[in-house]
């Protein structure tokens, strides 16, 4: 087929032709002299097309990240070679551990100098290639339609996860011909007719079953689905880690989230059920409590597995029934399911959840700020569709035990313990809603690595609130030193800069909390200010976690220590 003329365009607007024609409207990046053609394209669509650029490229990577977790579409990330990939790699882990679709981009030297190690070369098919669902080089100028169709489609079917596409510099400043690709369309397992009443069979012979919902692509409807049928049905639910906007916290069925901060007897509960239904979540180590909680190969209890890979069912527990599909399919053809009455197992159920309200009850605290008081506060304060971004941490503690998450709100963190993720992704978060309120919880730690993003919400428009919990210290870190090795303190201290000086600078609204009584009123000003705003929470670094203090784990400790001596 011969092409009219009028098709001739260089590699960068073909790219650009391109992600117009899959329907992104935004990506993020730090700009590089190797993608220059793309710069360039986006300039003549920016009515179309909001290019964000972050401060640093995991900035960037985080906010496509979140990008790809609030839309279900692939968030797009650019970044220059070598150090800029190298950079935006951590966005790439999480995107494949959280199973987020996410398309990476990066800029690559020429053709002619390629295997020299020339300037920043690195071939990024072998770097990326075991943490991401396709890594590949575009090296044919008219293949690019087909390379991003390719990308979004692998990006959003099956188990979404992150494509990274390396583009050589020459590639993207010559001319050709090529056809422009269709809107591609993801393609997502669902289960047959048949095989629900297999599982129904199951159900029936159980006497403590559990449903654990988690894993990613849940749309509001699924959601509410499955809400309708644990409560139809009476079965307690849980959440994967960070997935707990899965299922509405409200609920008489929900008993918690199976991750850091859910209810400690919920371990013992999983331990104890003769019966899981788990539905969309991988059975990975965070999910399973370090594979604990079932037996490998052959699972005990039972277990009733549905997810979007193959790959993923009998991984690592043999189910005795794998259901091939995505949580949404599933959903739909569960979802008008009645099969018991509500009372069967109610007296499992209630426990379950008396299990979650006695954990979520905030305990008496004599410290200035108590942080379980203030989340209960906040919680009153932004409503059923907040969104809330988590980084890692033991502060996020605080947020995930005494937040209660439903849809339309949204929990965004990461499943992979990536610390620097939290503020970047808010400000994504608030660029994509604008009109919702989004919170952004932070440690100091973490903070120190992509708080310079709020410069990046100041100059798009984004308006994130970030909590940032100050305990000048490592706290996770901290809390593993002291159980494993009491009042050795070595390489977790930290001495911080102002940080309300720091937002002021970055032109943010910021305040100091010392106590409780200030937080509310703060709050109020910060989501008054109409623009990004910081509220520093200073807190006693005794309390380690929301279940301990380091004098605790040190009486723990000599405790251990006094028994095996004995023995």
């Amino acid at each position: 087929m011969t092409l009219p003329f009028s098709n001739a365009r260089t590699g960068g607007k073909i790219l650009v032709d391109q992600l117009l024609i899959h329907g992104a409207d935004m990506a993020f990046c730090v700009p590089g002299e190797s993608y220059l053609e793309v710069l360039d394209a986006l300039f003549d669509v920016r009515d179309r097309f909001k290019l964000v650029n972050a401060r640093h490229e995991a900035g960037a990577a985080n906010m496509a990240e979140a990008y790809g977790k609030l839309t279900g579409r692939p968030g797009i990330c650019m970044v220059t070679r070598g150090p800029g990939a190298c950079h935006a790699s951590v966005g790439v882990h999480t995107a494949f551990q959280d199973s987020t679709p996410m398309i990476l981009l990066i800029g690559q030297v020429g053709r002619d100098m390629m295997d020299r190690e020339a300037f920043q070369e690195i071939d990024y098919r072998q770097m990326f290639g075991p943490v991401a669902k396709w890594a590949a080089q575009i090296d044919v100028t008219a293949r690019i339609p087909e390379y991003i169709a390719r990308a979004f489609h692998i990006a959003t079917s099956g188990r979404p996860g992150p494509v990274v596409l390396a583009l050589p510099e020459d590639m993207l400043t010559e001319v050709t011909q090529a056809g422009d690709a269709v809107c591609y369309r993801p393609t997502q397992p669902a289960a047959p007719p048949q095989a629900f009443a297999p599982i129904r069979e199951l159900l029936d012979g159980a006497k403590k079953p559990m449903i654990l919902a988690g894993g990613p692509g849940w749309s509001d409807r699924a959601c509410a689905q499955l809400q309708d049928f644990a409560e139809a049905n009476g079965i307690p639910v849980a959440t994967s880690f960070r997935r707990q906007d899965t299922f509405d916290n409200r609920s008489s069925c929900f008993a918690g989230d199976l991750g850091t901060s859910g209810p400690p007897a919920l371990v013992q509960r999983f331990k104890e059920a003769d019966l899981l239904f788990v539905i969309g979540a991988r059975l990975g180590e965070m999910t399973t409590q370090g594979y604990t909680i079932l037996s490998a190969p052959t699972a005990r209890p039972r277990l009733v597995h549905v997810h979007a890979d193959a790959d993923e069912l009998g991984k690592v527990f043999t189910p005795d029934i794998a259901v091939l599909s995505s949580a949404d399919n599933f959903m739909a053809g569960l979802a008008e399911c009645r099969w018991f009455a509500a009372d069967r197992w109610s007296s499992w159920r209630k426990s379950a959840r008396t299990d979650y309200l006695n954990a979520v009850a905030a305990p008496d605290c004599t410290r200035a700020l108590d942080l379980a008081a203030a989340m209960i506060e906040l919680g009153k304060r932004i409503g059923d569709n907040a969104i809330v971004t988590l980084d890692a941490g033991n502060h996020t503690g605080w947020p995930q035990r005494y937040l209660t998450y439903a849809r339309p709100g949204r929990q965004i963190g990461p499943t992979n313990g990536a610390m620097g993720y939290s503020v970047p992704a808010a400000v994504a978060a608030s660029l994509v809603h604008p009109d919702r309120i989004v919170i952004g919880c932070v440690g100091d730690g973490g903070f120190m690595m992509s708080g310079q993003e709020i410069s990046t919400a100041v100059q798009h428009g984004g308006k994130p609130i970030i909590l940032l919990f100050n305990n000048n210290m490592y706290g996770t870190i901290r809390m593993h030193q002291e159980r494993e090795h009491p009042s050795r303190v070595v390489g977790t201290d930290l001495v911080n800069p102002d940080f309300v000086a720091m937002a002021k600078a970055m032109g943010a609204h910021a305040e100091r909390i010392t106590r409780t009584g200030d937080f509310t009123p703060a709050l109020e000003r910060a989501i008054a200010a109409d623009r990004p705003a910081l509220i520093e929470l200073c807190t006693d670094p005794e309390q380690i976690s929301t279940r301990t203090t380091i004098a605790n784990l040190r009486l723990a400790a000599e405790q251990r220590q006094t028994k095996a001596a004995a023995d």
